[in-house]
């Protein structure tokens, strides 16, 4: 009888354990899905972000892709180790701890730099979702990005464990879909991208380029590609505080890091085929010209005009949630418990109305100038108020300089 009761106390015990061990993994798969969720957005699933930060530079568009995901990743992950330790809600929490007795400086700079990239994001998501469902429907931009709009608003007034949740059926979706599109038609259109791949190694640069092709420029675009991502290291720091073990910084990178760079990389190989296509320069959607020169063009047109518009969509509700968050939390730091949750969802409604209808409105420039100038602009301004202080810290504490937690 005993040893039965001990059996079964054992396996309790493992079931336990496996429990435990399958929902530190999903939280760690989720917050590397938010990651992907950030950087599939407009941008990137039209296919003019990887245009402009990497094809445009020839055959060394290969391997930049990658390259710029580890770069996100490293410093992510970094951001996320230092928020668990701290224990930081909210990206102006972590800047002040992070920046210690330079917060007033950096922290302020930080505020401005998440504040662009608040204002530019949603817009681009904006943007990419109107050009795509008007070019898909024929319905007028402005309306078009106004329904798009209407979803990301609607998204962002969820707390970040359902946006979390949400995040990883959306990868899902994404992801398969990406695959159901790309794979097939990258066959297909081998023998162009092969052309292309020849063409770029003898010297040529792909339609509308005016780059020089350098391996020096190719990794420059590649380091401000990646800078810029991390200016939404404010987005990730909320998630740290759902992890139970500082192992899950590292594992949620080392996740988001293999699915980005196996995404990212399809999708640039997947563009090479109409890299050469003088046609390329009457689109703003280079993902839509990929599909309709491929396999079956009626079905997965359409398809990958809908996963536009979804990454769109939750890449809006990332950046405008991580900015609600800042700021009703911020609010409610004054204030005692009872009046916080009382006054909690009127605020947070507010702030994600502001700061859709301000991003609704710049994303009527456009897609094509908001990619070209708005990301370049701030990823030099990451590279100051980010990546140059992170390397610092980093180096500081390797030497045994300073310590990731800080003491209060």
């Amino acid at each position: 009888m005993w040893t039965a009761v001990v059996f079964v106390l054992i396996c309790e015990e493992d079931d336990v354990a496996m429990d435990k061990k399958s929902s530190s993994t999903q939280i760690a798969l989720g917050v590397g899905f938010v990651w992907f969720t950030s950087q599939f957005g407009g941008g990137f699933a039209s296919g003019t972000q990887l245009y402009q930060y990497f094809i445009n530079f020839g055959i060394w568009c290969l391997i930049t892709p990658a390259l710029a995901q580890l770069y996100q990743a490293v410093f992510q992950w970094y951001a996320l180790r230092f928020a668990y330790d701290n224990k930081t809600a909210n990206y102006r929490d972590f800047c002040d701890k992070f920046y210690g007795k330079f917060r007033f400086i950096f922290s302020n700079l930080y505020e401005a730099v998440y504040f662009m990239l608040i204002l530019l994001s949603p817009s681009i998501a904006f943007a990419t979702g109107g050009s795509t469902l008007n070019e898909l429907t024929g319905i007028p931009y402005l309306a078009c990005t106004a329904i798009v709009g209407v979803f990301i608003f609607g998204v962002s007034l969820c707390n970040t464990d359902m946006i979390r949740k949400a995040a990883t059926m959306v990868s899902y979706i994404l992801i398969i879909g990406v695959l159901c599109v790309f794979v097939p038609n990258i066959f297909a259109q081998w023998g162009s991208i092969c052309d292309a791949v020849s063409q770029m190694m003898n010297g040529t640069l792909p339609v509308g380029s005016t780059e020089s092709g350098s391996v020096g420029s190719a990794l420059w675009y590649c380091n401000l590609y990646g800078a810029y991502h991390i200016a939404s290291v404010g987005l990730y720091v909320q998630h740290a505080q759902k992890f139970t073990d500082k192992k899950q910084c590292f594992t949620s990178m080392l996740y988001g890091f293999f699915i980005n760079a196996v995404i990212i990389s399809l999708v640039a190989v997947g563009l090479l085929a109409v890299s050469m296509n003088p046609q390329l320069p009457e689109y703003s959607v280079y993902t839509l010209l990929f599909a309709q020169c491929g396999v079956a063009s009626g079905v997965l047109a359409p398809m990958v005009s809908l996963l536009i518009i979804v990454g769109s969509v939750f890449s809006g509700v990332n950046m405008i949630t991580g900015f609600v968050n800042r700021v009703v939390t911020g609010l409610e730091k004054r204030e005692d418990s009872g009046t916080a949750a009382s006054k909690h969802r009127m605020r947070t409604i507010v702030t994600a109305l502001i700061c859709t209808l301000a991003t609704f409105s710049i994303a009527q420039f456009g897609l094509l100038p908001l990619v070209r100038k708005g990301y370049s602009y701030l990823g030099f301004a990451c590279i100051i108020v980010i990546v140059i202080p992170f390397l610092i810290r980093m180096v500081m504490e390797a030497v045994g300089a300073v310590s990731n937690k800080v003491q209060e």
